[in-house]
């Protein structure tokens, strides 16, 4: 990632619950096309991508149910709120995509929006497995563990 005194590095939207509801085994850093009228509301930070995802479709990969808000002085020029918008990866980066989609099973997550060091919209995707409730209440537990432990040395040190 960028440096904290970097002031173009920026993060529009996130998405909290990925690594919750999915174990991440690789993380892929991608550019995305987009409107002008999307860009301006990206600068305001208006954006959501806890319910989208990222498929893999006639060799283009495809970012599906992301919403950016509408920009209001974009009046004629507006774009759609939750259309399909095309990500930008090497062939080689959409061959182990697809490669992990259609034989592995994995899920294709967004991860993160920002704007990177040049002040470009960037997305990274992560490849993942869903996890099970099992899996869930693991991942809980240890996080909750990891906590008091934390707490039993401070209090000790």
């Amino acid at each position: 990632m960028a440096q904290k005194s970097d002031p173009n590095y920026r993060i529009i939207a996130e998405n909290r619950r990925a690594r919750y509801d999915y174990a991440i085994e690789s993380d892929l850093e991608c550019g995305i096309i987009l409107m002008g009228s999307e860009v301006k509301s990206l600068r305001s930070g208006q954006a959501q991508i806890a319910e989208s995802y990222a498929t893999v479709e006639d060799g283009e990969l495809w970012l599906v149910n992301s919403y950016i808000a509408p920009y209001k002085q974009a009046k004629t020029f507006g774009h759609e709120e939750r259309r399909r918008r095309k990500l930008l990866v090497s062939k080689r980066d959409m061959a182990r995509l697809w490669a992990a989609t259609a034989k592995d099973g994995m899920t294709l997550v967004p991860m993160v929006m920002y704007f990177n060091h040049r002040g470009l919209v960037k997305l990274k995707i992560g490849v993942a497995k869903g996890k099970k409730l099992a899996d869930k209440r693991a991942t809980e537990a240890k996080r909750d563990w990891d906590k008091q432990k934390r707490r039993l040395l401070k209090e000790m040190g």
